[in-house]
Formats: structure tokens, C-alpha cells, sequence
């Protein structure tokens, strides 16, 4: 067996005490939600696992549940932290919490993804809305000149940042994108969507929950809150105005994120 801590990587933050754990979106994009970790660092602690990367073995939502599970029992023996998970990371985070309910004292969901059609539908409708067609050129010229999958998809990203992102304050670097892993743990979410796993698991969640998105996100906020609050009784949610797919990088969110975020973490942790 290939050592855990070889495949998964984890970051550290702040000095000890009670901890928080930051879960990276994508799938795939290690390192995406570094200075989110970072901003959360003061007062508490913060750990930032990498999630694994493909192999010859298709990545599934439980192998990323089974690596987090590791994780918190090895770098956190007899805690219960609270997780901070970021789009991608959002989803897999109410995934460990409806599988280990009983390890994990508080749940932050930001920019979370999707779990049903209607809000699936309504992140294209606006996505391609605001793609223009000089957008839909650069991306093609991308498709035929960067043979090499994980560069063409961090291209990618970088191209379409605009149509996420209301005002960007800060450059937050992805260390790794593993377009392959990508597309094997999206596609299993969506298996198990499809198969009525989830959202319904979540009924299992016992701790407070809390929702926290941008305006200008495409992914929409209020329906993705409506289809989770039949299944999570205790969770509450706030909507930022001129605001993205990331509030801690967002020029005019940045702060009110921050200052809602931090004190409810250090309340649930107390």
C-alpha cells in the first residue's frame, strides 16, 4: 500500500489550539484554496489537506471521504474540527459529514456546487451567458495548440476566471491541476446524484452549518441553498453583494466574508 502521507499532503496554519480544516476545490485544483487557509490562521488553527491526485485506480467521492477521514484522525487525534469547504471541497466536506457525523463540530459551505438539475442547468444558462465569442475563440485556439491536458486546463481557468470572479483583489496560484482526477471525482458525484445518494445522505449532519456565496456566482446560491435545507435542518445562509466564486480573493467581499466566517468558526469550536 502507498503511504497515505505521500498522497495526501497537508498543509499547516497558525498556531495550535482548536482546528479547522480547509477543504480545496476543483476537483483537482490543489492548492486553490491556500490563502483562504491562510486568512483563517489567525486565531485559529488550520489545516489544508491536498486532495490525492489520479492513478490507476478511478478516484471516487469515498476514496476523498476515506483520505479526509485519515487525515483528520492522524493530524487530530480526539478532535472534532470544523471544515471549511470551498466549491468542490463544499460537496466533499458534506460528504465526510453526513458519512462521520460524529467528527465534525461545525460545517462552512463556500460557493458550494451543485447537487441537482435545476441548479446545474441555471450555472450553464449563466456561464454561457457571459461567455462572448472572442471567449469561445481564445478557448478553441487553447484546444488545438496545448496538446498537454492539465496545462490547456489551467489555461483554461485562468481564460474563464472573469466569469466566476466579480472583482479580483488577489492572484491565488493553483500548485497542481489533475484534469484526469477532475473528471473521475466529478463524474462519480454526479453518479451518485443521479442514484439519490445524495443530497438525501445529509439528513445524517447533526452539526451547524453554514452557507456563504457570492452574488455574481454562477452557481446559484439560493437554489443550491433550497435543495440542501430539506435535508439540513440547522444551516444558515448569507449572500454577498458584488461578489464571486470566492469571497476570500473578492476585492469588495473580502472583509465581511472574513468577519462573519472567523467568529462563527471560533464560536462553534468553543
Amino acid at each position: 500500500m502507498e503511504d497515505q502521507r505521500q498522497l495526501v499532503p497537508v498543509k499547516r496554519f497558525g498556531p495550535s489550539g482548536r482546528s479547522v480544516v480547509v477543504v480545496h476545490g476543483g476537483p483537482g485544483a490543489r492548492g486553490s484554496a491556500g490563502l483562504l487557509a491562510k486568512a483563517l490562521a489567525d486565531p485559529l488553527q488550520v489545516l489544508e489537506p491536498w486532495q490525492r491526485l489520479s492513478s490507476g485506480t478511478p478516484l471516487t467521492v469515498a476514496q476523498h471521504v476515506e483520505d479526509l477521514a485519515g487525515v483528520v484522525s492522524r493530524e487530530l487525534p480526539g478532535e472534532k474540527p470544523a471544515l471549511v469547504g470551498a466549491s468542490w471541497g463544499a460537496m466533499l466536506a458534506l460528504a465526510f459529514a453526513s458519512a462521520h457525523p460524529d467528527r465534525v463540530s461545525a460545517l462552512a459551505l463556500v460557493g458550494c456546487g451543485t447537487f441537482d438539475l435545476r441548479a446545474r442547468a441555471r450555472l450553464q444558462s449563466v456561464l454561457a451567458e457571459r461567455t462572448t465569442n472572442e471567449l469561445e475563440g481564445q478557448l478553441a485556439q487553447l484546444a488545438t495548440h496545448v496538446t498537454d491536458e492539465n496545462e490547456r486546463a489551467a489555461q483554461e481557468h485562468a481564460l474563464t476566471d472573469h466569469l466566476y470572479t466579480y472583482s479580483r483583489a488577489v492572484r491565488e496560484p493553483i500548485a497542481d491541476f489533475d484534469l484526469k482526477g477532475h473528471i473521475e471525482s466529478w463524474s462519480d458525484m454526479v453518479r451518485l446524484q443521479d442514484s439519490g445518494v445524495y443530497p438525501a445522505a445529509f439528513e445524517c449532519i447533526i452539526c451547524p452549518v453554514l452557507m456563504l456565496h457570492g452574488s455574481y456566482d454562477p452557481h446559484p446560491g439560493a437554489l443550491i441553498r433550497d435543495g440542501l435545507q430539506e435535508f439540513i435542518s440547522e444551516m444558515e445562509y448569507t449572500e454577498f453583494d458584488r461578489c464571486g466564486h470566492s469571497p476570500w480573493i473578492e476585492e469588495h467581499a473580502r472583509d465581511r466574508f472574513l468577519s462573519i466566517l472567523r467568529p462563527w468558526l471560533q464560536r462553534h469550536l468553543e
